[in-house]
């Protein structure tokens, strides 16, 4: 699917590392739109702009509109370079998409009911193994993200890859590899000074007795009183 997101960008015929360094100075950002068998294009993007798109995460796996000189693109993101230390974006990469093709992308997991499920109330710990997971899907049809119902797990129950709800046509790269790469995504278990002291308490129980005697010994002794 297609997001809201739309990104305006201009054309530019002045390319080169020194070109992109005094864009940079000015507050542009440098990128490139190519695919869908068309020529490369070099564009300039306004970084006010893409700093505030970016907090959007539906950017990093959704298709969206890319605006150059009024002539909507559907793009999907292809890379980002970052300055080492300081919050400014050097260059974009942008890939044209037809919507036929089948892309390879990763989605994040939001995990929810996790306050409502059987292990939370019974005081276990849920443990979220994986924060995104890799697919392949129609283009048209990426999700923005794969929910994880927690709200049925219980202790010592586990999550896999192989439970997660896709797209139609969509498949899960790690499980293509085989079962052995049904990785786990969430697991419930109680802490482990809960297990211990439930472990130890018949150890207790039985050091309550004196020394040395045992109920059939105190038995006996009572009847000889």
């Amino acid at each position: 699917m297609t997001s809201s997101i739309v990104i305006n960008a201009t054309p530019r015929a002045d390319v080169g590392k020194g070109a992109s360094r005094r864009l940079r100075r000015n507050n542009g950002v440098p990128a490139i739109l190519y695919g869908a068998k068309k020529e490369a294009q070099s564009l300039l993007l306004q970084h006010h702009e893409i700093i505030k798109v970016l907090e959007n995460e539906q950017i990093y796996t959704q298709l969206f509109n890319l605006n150059i000189n009024g002539e909507m693109h559907s793009v999907r993101l292809r890379d980002i370079q970052r300055h080492a230390y300081k919050p400014k974006i050097l260059h974009m990469d942008f890939q044209r998409v037809t919507g036929t093709e089948r892309l390879h992308v990763k989605i994040p997991l939001h995990f929810i009911n996790e306050e409502h499920s059987p292990a939370v109330k019974d005081g276990a710990i849920i443990a979220h193994q994986i924060k995104e997971v890799e697919i392949i899907c129609p283009a048209l049809h990426i999700p923005a993200f794969l929910e994880v119902d927690l709200s049925n797990l219980v202790v010592d129950q586990i999550i896999h890859l192989s439970d997660l709800k896709l797209p139609a046509d969509a498949v899960i790269v790690a499980l293509t590899h085989g079962e052995s790469h049904n990785l786990p995504i969430a697991a419930a278990h109680m802490p482990r000074a809960v297990v211990e002291e439930v472990e130890e308490a018949p150890v207790a129980e039985e050091a309550a007795a004196p020394e040395g005697t045992t109920e059939e010994g105190a038995a006996e002794e009572g009847k000889s009183e």
